[in-house]
Order: C-alpha cells, then sequence, then structure tokens
C-alpha cells in the first residue's frame, strides 16, 4: 500500500533533506502564533500582537519571492543560510526589545527585519524535481508528500506555540520558533548531495516566471485557496465563541488540516491519469463543491465532520497544483515560481481573515461560512477560465523534442482547446 513512498525515500539523502526541511518548516507554523501569544501577554494588547504579527507578513509577501530567485541564481545553502541567521538575529532583537519594553515601533521594525526566513518547503521541492528530473509519477508522490508535511506542520505548530507560551513562558513559543529556524535551515542546507545545482539562465532570453500567464492564473487561484484558509480560521474562532465552545476552537481547526493530511497520504498512492492540468481542474471543482456544506453548519456537532470533510478537499487541489507550477516554469527558476505560489496562498490567508472578521462583526458568526464556499467557487472560475493558458504555458515549456502523445498538453502554438471541447473530444481523464 505504501509502496510509492518507499520508492520515493530510496534516493539517496532523501530522508536527510526532508527531515531536516520539516524542523524549518514546523518553526514557519509556529512563529505567527507564537508572536501574537507572546505580545498580547505582555502588552496586553491582542491589537498591537496582530498588527505586528500583520506588518511582517506583508514584508513576508515580499521577501519570499526575491529570496526565491536569489536562491535560483546562487543555490540553495548559499542563500538559506545567510537569510536565516538573519531572521533568527532580527527575531532575537525582537524578544529583547520585550524583555526591555522598548517603544513600540521597534517591535515592528524588529519583526519587519525578521521575514527573511526562507522557503525551505519550496526548496524540499526543488529537490525532489532534481533527484526525479520531474518524472509525472514520482512528483505526484513527491508532491503528496509534502502537502502531508505542510499539513503536520500547521497542526503540530500553533499547539507546541501555545503550549510553550502557557506553560514555560510568553516568549518560549517564539524562541523556541527561532531556534528551529536556523538549525532547521542549516541542517537542510548542509545536505549538499541532493543541492539542486545552478541551472544557466536560458539564453533564448525566456520571460521572469512573473509574467508567465499559466503561473499568473496559478497564483489567482491560490489567492483564493489562501482565502479558503483565512476565512475558515477567523469565522470557526468566531463561529465556536458564539455557540459557547470556544476552547474547542483549535481541535476544530485541527480537523481540517487532519482531514487535509489523511487525503494528501491516499492520493500520493493513487496512479496518475489525464494531463497536469486537467487534475487541477478536477481538484479545484472537488475543493467548492466539499465547501458547500458548510454553509449548512447549525451547531458544533455538525462543524466537526464537515471541517474534516472541508479539509480532505485541499489537499490534492494543492497538490496538483504545485505540480502544476513545476510544469509551467523551468528548472532554472523554479525556486522562484514556487515562492510566488506561497505567496499567493499567504496574502490570501491575509486576505481571507480580513474580510471574514468584517463580515463575523457585521452581519454574525454564523454567516461566516459562506465566505469559504465563495472563495473556493471563485478558485473555480478562475482556473477554468485560464485553463487555456494553462495549457499554452505547460505546453510552451515542455523539454525540446517531446513529442505529444494521447493525453498530453496542447502543442505550442495550437490553439489550446476548451475544457467542454476536450471533454467532447474525450481528451478528459
Amino acid at each position: 500500500m505504501f509502496a510509492p513512498y518507499r520508492r520515493l525515500f530510496s534516493a539517496k539523502g532523501a530522508v536527510g533533506f526532508s527531515s531536516m526541511g520539516f524542523l524549518a518548516r514546523l518553526a514557519l507554523s509556529m512563529s505567527g502564533v507564537g508572536t501574537v501569544v507572546m505580545i498580547a501577554s505582555l502588552r496586553d494588547s491582542y491589537a498591537l500582537a496582530g498588527a505586528v504579527t500583520g506588518a511582517s507578513l506583508a514584508a513576508t509577501l515580499l521577501t519570499i519571492p526575491l529570496l526565491g530567485r536569489l536562491v535560483d541564481r546562487y543555490g540553495q545553502a548559499r542563500v538559506a543560510v545567510p537569510a536565516a541567521i538573519w531572521s533568527t538575529v532580527m527575531s532575537g532583537a525582537l524578544l529583547v526589545c520585550l524583555s526591555l519594553d522598548a517603544p513600540t515601533w521597534t517591535l515592528f521594525a524588529t519583526n519587519i527585519l525578521s521575514a527573511t526566513a526562507p522557503n525551505v518547503g519550496g526548496m524540499a521541492r526543488a529537490r525532489w524535481a532534481e533527484i526525479h528530473d520531474n518524472d509525472p509519477d514520482s512528483m505526484h508522490v513527491a508532491n503528496s508528500f509534502e502537502q502531508v508535511l505542510d499539513e503536520v506542520c500547521f497542526i503540530l505548530g500553533p499547539i507546541l506555540a501555545v503550549a510553550l507560551a502557557t506553560g514555560v513562558s510568553p516568549e518560549a513559543g517564539r524562541l523556541a520558533a527561532l531556534v528551529l529556524t536556523l538549525v532547521g535551515t542549516v541542517l537542510f542546507a548542509v545536505q549538499r548531495g541532493t543541492e539542486p545545482p545552478v541551472h544557466p539562465a536560458d539564453p533564448s532570453g525566456r520571460k521572469a516566471p512573473l509574467r508567465n500567464r499559466g503561473l499568473q492564473v496559478m497564483m489567482l487561484v491560490f489567492l483564493f485557496t489562501g482565502s479558503i484558509f483565512g476565512s475558515l480560521e477567523m469565522v470557526t474562532v468566531a463561529f465556536t465563541d458564539s455557540i459557547g465552545h470556544k476552547p474547542v476552537a483549535g481541535t476544530v481547526l485541527a480537523l481540517q488540516a487532519i482531514g487535509s493530511a489523511v487525503a494528501g497520504m491516499l492520493f500520493g498512492m493513487v496512479t496518475l491519469r489525464g494531463t497536469g492540468v486537467s487534475r487541477f481542474l478536477k481538484g479545484v471543482v472537488a475543493m467548492a463543491v466539499l465547501m458547500l456544506p458548510l454553509t449548512l453548519v447549525g451547531g458544533l456537532w455538525s462543524l466537526v465532520p464537515l471541517m474534516f470533510i472541508a479539509g480532505m478537499a485541499t489537499s490534492p487541489t494543492m497538490i496538483t497544483g504545485m505540480g502544476l507550477v513545476q510544469e509551467l516554469i523551468p528548472r532554472s527558476q523554479i525556486n522562484e515560481g514556487m515562492t510566488l505560489a506561497v505567496t499567493s496562498l499567504l496574502g490570501g490567508i491575509s486576505l481571507g481573515g480580513m474580510v471574514a472578521g468584517w463580515t463575523v462583526e457585521r452581519y454574525g458568526a454564523d454567516s461566516g461560512y459562506v465566505l469559504p464556499a465563495t472563495a473556493a467557487a471563485l478558485a473555480v472560475l478562475v482556473a477554468v477560465a485560464g485553463s487555456a493558458w494553462l495549457r499554452r504555458e505547460v505546453a510552451a515549456n515542455a523539454p525540446a523534442g517531446d513529442e505529444p502523445t494521447a493525453g498530453d498538453e496542447t502543442p505550442a502554438g495550437d490553439k489550446a482547446p476548451s475544457a467542454p471541447e476536450r471533454v467532447a473530444l474525450g481528451q478528459e481523464a
């Protein structure tokens, strides 16, 4: 049953870089929650805690794509280690400022400057792509595994951060994230045997990833997908509070992540069918369908199973989505392309949280679950509308000499058929 995963880790060095990268990714999921609890406890202001954390997130949206471009140009170790060291130093400065009761502006400055922790998840996916030379079956399993790791991190991270902050000291959660960022990134970077070589820039003058029409479509879809996550978190906290069960909000949210992790693990065992674009479209549609029942939530006992079901829809979408990003972007730009996708997700999480907060405040918590369903529907509209661009860019990025076969992407230069046309032609899997 688990044979695909056993084959995946039979590659030399695979266990080393994936396990070490897990530590740095766990730190990422702890950092935001740890900062909120720390500042709220020491400065007695959730508003200040949210503002400081939000400012850091905004800075991250700028630094992550830049770091991705630098990694493509100079290599993972040469960029990731200095970036992690700088992030650690600035995170330490934030702790010092809090302990010395420094002015509020210093909290904003140090936390913004700490937003240079590298995207280890993207670098890990780049290593899998190099090891398996973008073999579709192997990359499907690798992307499934990476998505499961993401979900596990976002289940364990907030729990660990809150437990440390409340059980040890307010600073303990953020301090642990600081240490894990540095240790995890350095231990990941020293796995030089699996580090992808720096690929020379395309001599034909290939356009930058941000100008790639297919990637633009993916970024917009990921923006709405991130909005699902952000709105679910905010609405669930408000809804459980409104029915007198606020302490279980974290457990309910963990069910969504557990559902996603289970689906991701099972999805990795499924044999691939159809093209990358068709698989992604099916995933987005399935996600939208499984989000709809959340609009019927009437109490805690209906919320629990529906959150688990909603979670099961997100992993296949993210797995096929990240796989499609790798098809759209040449190997020499893969880190930048992956970080742009992650940036869109982070932006969507922030946007979803803000819109959900306004909606709950104005219309009540019981109406909030319309938001993730709406965001999922918008993701479907964007994906379907942009499917022709996705097919063109996949075909344009295909290695020279690849011969299209039945079910392959449309050759560059040909007009990509619409989804209904492909169904009529029997090309959809």
